[in-house]
């Protein structure tokens, strides 16, 4: 007999997860974790949903049978390979024919405990983004370009808190220079998914520290819910001399091929002014990466205090910093906090 879980039990459950919804559905995004074992490729999925439509559900479900049957072995052994001892959760896109077709095939086949997700990947979705409407005590960790407001946020973890790094999950450092060299970004939906999937581990009750970002983090969107939160949350933004981290953008990028930051800079030259951005690219060219950095910071100084703006004034705590030492300036704020949340 084929169980049906729901998606907030799946979590408990600690089965491995089967997707068999095709490649391209999976490739936008999937649970974390699952593993893609397509019922129908792309092109087998679209040629049975166009029968659907336009002949009939019986003519659509024999032409799906026409496809599936002579993958039938294949899906056990690899079905084995995900799950040896033979338990094992499966989903679709909203729990339907896929996944108690697939199920039952595996039950027939000596798998001794089969579940399906009530609602498929549909209601995994409806869970991730209700789960951001939720109040959260966010803490907010600010500070201009430069500031290592990441570094910060990795230290506030060590140190006992529940820290996570947004620029990490969306792979990209959020600005015009934030791509990260063979890394490849995530689709939104799966940017959400992965957010999630580190989010649910938290404990909700007590504060989660975030970095102040713009909705966007390069091509990915932090759910609305969430970024409302944020903009609504405390800011202790840590006032570093430009100088100082200016140092610092030296010791990230100068390793960079030239050819990359020259065209970052490009893309804001409109932004930066046109003077200012020839004068980088002549300073880039000159291999004087530091002046490179004090110039574009021009425009991101300017560009993070709109931002700022964004926040209520009230909740917004500057903390002077003479470095951009990350466990320095995360002592600082929790020394804040201590001082000034009694």
């Amino acid at each position: 007999m084929i169980n049906e879980i729901r998606i907030a039990d799946y979590f408990s459950i600690g089965a491995p997860l089967i997707d068999v919804r095709s490649p391209i559905e999976y490739d936008k995004g999937h649970i974390p974790g699952a593993v893609n074992i397509p019922l129908f490729t792309n092109e087998e999925r679209e040629e049975v949903g166009t029968v659907y439509v336009r002949e009939s559900r019986e003519k659509a479900i024999e032409l799906g049978l026409k496809f599936v049957n002579p993958k039938l072995d294949d899906f056990i052994s690899l079905s084995k390979k995900v799950a040896p001892n033979g338990k094992v959760v499966v989903h679709c896109w909203r729990g339907g024919m896929r996944s108690k077709s697939f199920a039952q095939h595996l039950l027939d086949n000596g798998f001794p405990s089969v579940s399906i997700i009530e609602g498929g990947y549909k209601s995994y979705r409806n869970h991730v983004l209700n789960t951001f409407e939720q109040p959260f005590d966010i803490r907010i960790v600010g500070g201009y370009t430069g500031s290592g407001k990441t570094h910060v946020i990795e230290c506030i973890k060590q140190l006992g808190h529940q820290a996570l790094d947004l620029e990490f999950l969306a792979k990209h450092k959020g600005s015009a220079f934030g791509w990260l060299k063979g890394e490849k970004q995530p689709t939104v939906e799966q940017f959400e998914n992965n957010l999630f999937e580190e989010w649910r581990k938290l404990d909700y009750s007590k504060p989660i520290w975030l970095e102040d970002e713009s909705h966007s983090i390069g091509s990915v969107y932090i759910p609305l819910a969430l970024f409302t939160q944020m903009r609504k949350s405390s800011v202790y933004f840590l006032n570093i001399p430009k100088e100082e981290r200016a140092k610092l953008l030296v010791g990230e990028y100068a390793h960079s091929d030239t050819e990359f930051l020259a065209e970052a800079i490009r893309k804001i030259t409109k932004r930066l002014g046109g003077q200012n951005a020839q004068a980088a690219l002549e300073k880039l060219s000159e291999h004087n990466f530091y002046e490179v950095a004090i110039i574009t910071l021009t425009y991101y100084d300017k560009a993070y205090l709109r931002s700022l703006s964004q926040h209520d004034p009230s909740k917004v705590f500057t903390i002077p910093a003479t470095t951009t030492d990350s466990a320095k300036n995360a002592n600082l704020i929790m020394d804040f906090l201590s001082k000034n949340e009694r």
